[in-house]
């Protein structure tokens, strides 16, 4: 028989069985199409910047999970960067340049709110903040806090000797803490060390060195002087930032750097102030928990509330005095602080009585708790929780918690971003390029400081919204799915529109004699996402698409629903690219280019029959312009992290896909994907840990062939398997005993890169595949100091012995510094009998 050339039709298809598909592609991973032929995917690199923070995530470059990028050039050419993650915002200056953090502040406190306690021997310490507001994995900064190893002392300015109140060892180092005037010959901010000890009498002299001679003290000095030691928990590691593990309403735990001693007894001054950064979200959609479905740490249904009364309520006392016990049920549980108590009757009108203390998730009368027995002071809040639903306890609810999305676009050079479901911010360029403040809330009346001076908001500037954007056509502030400020609501409606006046942040109250106004849309429960095209904004709701075009005064914008009963899987599934819009819908994908189309896919059974929608706000597009590729990524059915992608090529209407592996000690999956212009190769963040649901590292796409966000890199591994075809008409057997391969190794990085070539056979369509060889093709070319070759050397022929009527055919690659691109193949075949 002549030779049979393997020629498929590009593109994957698993709308039908393998065998219904013969003479296509069945199943790929990490390969794509280029000029009708498959080829492996280019390699991707690791951003090498350094996050500019002092606190540093332990894996990953920077803290949670991205969910959006934004990539901008400002007037002074820098190449800025904004990445937004579940737990913080940051902006990085130039390609591997440092990430600064620059999430807006949530509230600072007065100096001597905060307070410190620390353990001796422990790193966990207490923090106490009366109604801080924060929740576990919050950030806070402090600052003025002084050393929690302080001593008072006494001066005898004719010996030098300071006595302290506990006795210190010879070696011992302090600094000198002060509010108005050292002792004279001392001076703050200096290291000092212990001679001299007389340690009955708790008494020393200080020097500069270890074992120096004494300092020559010449006076007491005035006001208040304290000295802390320089070990254990000292100023330098209080005044730093901090994630917190929430222990009540009053008070949490930071993790220390160093374990504390027995000489850390203090409180860290009066002048402490701490700086909470803006409330963390989630990094995955959350179903039926207690955050989400009510207020914040759980539902109380039926809420009564009281108050602790009559002193400090002790951890032992089973009877429990409060101002009133009035409206509360004859027995159950309270809630005091985070500790729950059962209590077995009302004593009176101030008492409960038969208390059973620090119930534990299913205590006595079925308690949702989570606090140990503790002490309450008179006037802490007493709530009734017999049927609590604590935080992370299943909900009865059918209200979840979604994960933590930005919008954001450029005002100018400077920034404006949202945390879907939150308040707006800006983000000010300073006067020195280089530095890189937090951002800023921008809310009603708000004063917002920019490069060329402060601004003022008027009162009608929007204080909660999902989604934010900036027009191209006249520069207006939009807010999607905001509160209507101008008729006095904090209410948020999900599908109202509000825009600033021309050209300003600040004006938001609609007059004659601006351009700011409001529109509601009427299709859908809510506005998912918004996206600019060459003409007009396109909005989506949850079930239709609008036409949003600037027309000029009086109405400013105007309004037309272009497609109804449609969907949209999430605030990031869509992308434009070649000027039309598509996106991913909860059952199938669309697109726009003038009108609302189904964007017919080969992969529509495949990708919608395995994936997880109630994470579908994770999914996410982004295009790769180079190869003319639209790409989505999204979870599988049994997953809540994104593992899977499918890749749509515009150009060539086909499509591939593939899956993210669990290698290289990391989850591979891309949470935030962007293609711009202003940098080199197209971008993408993922999971900093294996498993997904960790922090985020910045990677660039197209950029090598291995994946070198690990030293050292690692292959990719590539495979592409072709549907089954008939050995000649299907009816006889077919042996199969050579097979002649064509391949190019362009772009590989090593000598002798090679490929597999898989043959697999079998007898009936509902038949599993009988044994194969794997041949590999070796070029005999070395790629390390020349990429490309006009004329291809690799191996000729190799021999197999394979028997079917039918086969399918597959290309493999799992080695590093290999590109390769398929040709069409041929197989050598002889007739050999029915059976």
């Amino acid at each position: 028989m002549p030779l049979q050339k393997l020629a498929f039709r590009p593109g994957v298809n698993r709308e039908s069985t393998t065998y219904t598909n013969e003479g296509g592609y069945y199943a790929s991973n990490k390969i794509r199409f280029r000029s009708g032929q498959p080829e492996k995917v280019g390699g991707w690199t690791a951003d090498t910047g350094l996050n500019n923070s002092t606190l540093k995530p332990t894996t990953g470059t920077l803290w949670g999970v991205a969910r959006g990028m934004l990539n901008w050039l400002n007037l002074a050419g820098y190449n800025l960067l904004a990445i937004g993650t579940n737990l913080k915002y940051y902006i990085q200056n130039g390609t591997n340049g440092a990430f600064y953090d620059v999430t807006p502040l949530r509230t600072t406190t007065t100096a001597g709110e905060v307070t410190f306690a620390a353990t001796n021997g422990s790193t966990t310490i207490t923090v106490t903040d009366v109604g801080h507001g924060a929740q576990t994995g919050d950030f806070v900064t402090f600052s003025g806090a002084i050393a929690l190893s302080t001593q008072t002392y006494t001066a005898d300015i004719a010996t030098d000797t300071i006595t302290f109140t506990t006795a210190l060892a010879n070696g011992t180092t302090l600094q000198l803490f002060t509010t108005t005037s050292a002792p004279a010959g001392l001076s703050t901010g200096i290291t000092y060390f212990v001679v001299n000890s007389n340690t009955p009498a708790a008494s020393c002299k200080l020097s500069l060195t270890s074992g120096g001679v004494a300092i020559d003290i010449t006076s007491v000095g005035v006001g208040t002087q304290t000295f802390a030691l320089t070990t254990g928990i000292t100023a330098t590691i209080l005044n730093a930032e901090f994630q917190i593990t929430y222990v009540s309403s009053n008070s949490y735990t930071i993790t220390s750097s160093v374990a504390a001693n027995a000489s850390d007894t203090g409180s860290g001054g009066g002048a402490t102030v701490g700086a909470y950064q803006l409330t963390t979200g989630q990094d995955v959609y959350s179903q039926n928990v207690g955050w989400g479905a009510g207020t914040w740490g759980g539902i109380i249904p039926g809420t009564t509330t009281t108050t602790v009364s009559g002193g400090t309520l002790s951890n032992s006392n089973t009877t429990v005095t409060v101002t009133s016990t009035t409206g509360f049920t004859a027995s159950g549980n309270i809630l005091i602080d985070s500790e729950t108590i059962f209590y077995g009757a009302i004593g009176s009108a101030t008492t409960f009585t038969g208390c059973v203390r620090g119930l534990q998730g299913n205590g006595v009368g079925g308690a949702v708790g989570s606090g140990a027995a503790t002490t309450h002071t008179s006037g802490t809040s007493v709530v009734q929780s017999t049927n609590f639903i604590g935080w992370g306890s299943p909900a009865t609810v059918g209200i979840g918690v979604q994960l933590r999305s930005w919008s954001h676009s450029n005002f100018g050079e400077d920034l404006i971003f949202n945390a879907r479901g939150g308040a707006l911010f800006y983000w000010a360029n300073a006067a020195s390029a280089s530095t890189f403040n937090r951002g800023q809330l921008l809310g009603p009346s708000a004063s917002i400081v920019t490069k060329a001076g402060t601004v003022t908001t008027d009162a009608y500037c929007p204080t909660v919204a999902n989604f934010v954007m900036v027009s191209d056509a006249s520069r207006f502030v939009i807010a999607f799915g905001c509160n209507d400020s101008v008729a006095s609501s904090t209410v948020q409606d999900p599908l109202l529109i509000y825009w600033s006046n021309q050209e300003s942040f600040t004006v938001w109250y609609p007059a004659v004699t601006n351009q700011a106004g409001s529109y509601r849309l009427s299709h859908g429960s809510q506005i998912v996402t918004a996206i600019q095209t060459r003409q007009e904004i396109l909005v989506l709701t949850d079930s239709a698409i609008y036409s949003m075009q600037y027309l000029g005064p009086p109405y400013v914008w105007g309004f037309q629903i272009m497609g109804d009963n449609i969907s949209i899987a999430g605030p990031n599934a869509i992308a434009t690219a070649n000027n039309i819009t598509y996106w991913m819908g909860t059952d199938k994908f669309y697109m726009y280019s003038g009108r609302v189309q189904t964007l017919p896919s080969t992969l529509r059974q495949y990708v919608y029959n395995d994936i997880n929608l109630t994470q579908s706000y994770q999914f996410m597009a982004g295009t790769n312009e180079g190869y003319n590729e639209v790409w989505w990524q999204y979870c599988s059915a049994d997953s809540t992290v994104i593992d899977r992608y499918v890749i749509y090529n515009h150009l060539d209407n086909i499509w591939y896909y593939g899956d993210w592996d669990n290698y290289a000690g990391n989850n591979q999956g891309r949470t935030a994907w962007l293609d711009s212009a202003l940098r080199e190769y197209p971008m993408a963040a993922t999971y900093g840990v294996a498993g997904g649901s960790a922090n985020t590292l910045l990677v660039y796409h197209e950029n090598g062939v291995d994946d070198g966000t690990v030293n050292p890199s690692v292959p990719i591994s590539s495979t592409l398997t072709s549907s089954d075809f008939d050995i000649g008409d299907g009816h006889n057997f077919g042996f199969v005993w050579r097979l002649i391969p064509d391949l190019s190794f362009d772009g590989s990085s090593v000598n002798l890169p090679q490929a597999s070539f898989t043959v697999l056979p079998r007898t009936f369509p509902g038949a599993a595949y009988g044994p194969s060889n794997d041949p590999d093709v070796i070029s005999t070319q070395n790629y390390q100091n020349q990429r490309t070759y006009a004329i291809q050397q690799f191996t000729q022929q190799v021999y197999v012995r394979i028997r079917g009527r039918q086969m399918a055919f597959q290309v493999s690659s799992d080695t590093l510094g290999v590109q390769w691109q398929l040709g069409i193949p041929r197989i050598d075949i002889r007739p050999d009998g029915r059976r």
